[in-house]
């Protein structure tokens, strides 16, 4: 069975073209999924977002393109290419692309 999968293997990416911003939309690309990890690519078109949910996992934002806001219990952090956040299990957060389109990956551990 596979483990990651939608994703070239034994080479070497850039993970931000391996999604499109698509206008309007968040578009998402599952790379793993199961019962203790998801590890998934997300592209917000500028103005797009996740609203404000918790998760029983704590998450890991890395930039990848462009610039979000993640709001972890009511604070704003601005991320960019490179940078990373941690959001905590079982706190209110929410991303949007307000400024600008964002692509990002997204680990959770649960």
């Amino acid at each position: 069975m596979e483990k990651i999968k939608n994703i070239e293997k034994a080479a070497l990416l850039d993970l931000a073209k391996e999604i499109t911003v698509r206008p309007g939309e968040v578009a998402s690309k599952t790379l793993a999924q199961n019962e203790a990890l998801s590890l998934t690519l997300f592209a917000f078109s500028q103005g797009e977002e996740i609203s404000t949910h918790s998760s029983k996992g704590d998450a890991m934002v890395t930039g990848l393109e462009g610039k979000g806001i993640v709001v972890i219990d009511g604070k704003e952090f601005e991320v960019k290419k490179g940078e990373t956040i941690i959001m905590p299990a079982n706190v209110p957060h929410a991303i949007n692309a307000r400024d600008d389109d964002f692509k990002m990956i997204l680990v959770v551990i649960f």
